[in-house]
């Protein structure tokens, strides 16, 4: 168990940062997601725990969303406009690289990012389960609790608009 939560804990706070735009958040969604797996079901072969695990992160994250549309309805209502926090600009890197290469690695990654942060939320959860995890059509689709159907449409227009995206950043570099 421990390895594999070693295994998925960088890639799981990318997700919920990316989702969250809060590092803080992301990480106490990260914690939780990794302790109700380890409560609930720690006792199931590590073939399984990839997809569970995926599925109760996402339905933090999800959680954690409705919760912020309830907070932020109050705040409007209370009158309070400060209430948005500003997400971290860059993901750790773990790679010792020269400094040019280095600074061109993390400008890509910076857009690449940016990119999938403006996708639809379904489309970014279709992309990084099946890009980004491994994840088959079928897993990808019971972690998300929809269609298989729907996961390919997701993943598919997700890619396009990407891959549109990037080369239009391309294009004017």
């Amino acid at each position: 168990m421990e390895s594999f939560l070693k295994s998925v804990e960088r890639r799981a706070f990318v997700v919920a940062r990316m989702q969250t735009k809060d590092q803080e958040e992301a990480l106490d969604i990260v914690q939780d997601a990794m302790f109700t797996l380890v409560q609930k079901y720690s006792d199931r072969p590590l073939a399984e725990l990839g997809p569970l695990f995926h599925t109760i992160l996402y339905s933090k994250i999800n959680d954690w969303h409705r919760k912020q549309k309830v907070r932020n309805r109050w705040r409007v209502f209370f009158g309070f406009k400060d209430f948005d926090i500003a997400p971290e600009d860059t993901v750790p890197q773990e790679q010792f690289l020269e400094p040019e290469a280095y600074l061109e690695e993390e400008e890509i990654n910076k857009h690449v990012l940016e990119e999938i942060k403006k996708l639809p939320p379904r489309q970014q959860e279709a992309l990084v389960l099946r890009a980004w995890e491994g994840f088959s059509v079928a897993e990808t689709a019971e972690i998300m609790k929809c269609s298989q159907g729907s996961v390919k449409t997701h993943y598919s227009r997700a890619v396009h608009m990407l891959r549109n995206r990037l080369g239009e950043i391309g294009k004017q570099s």
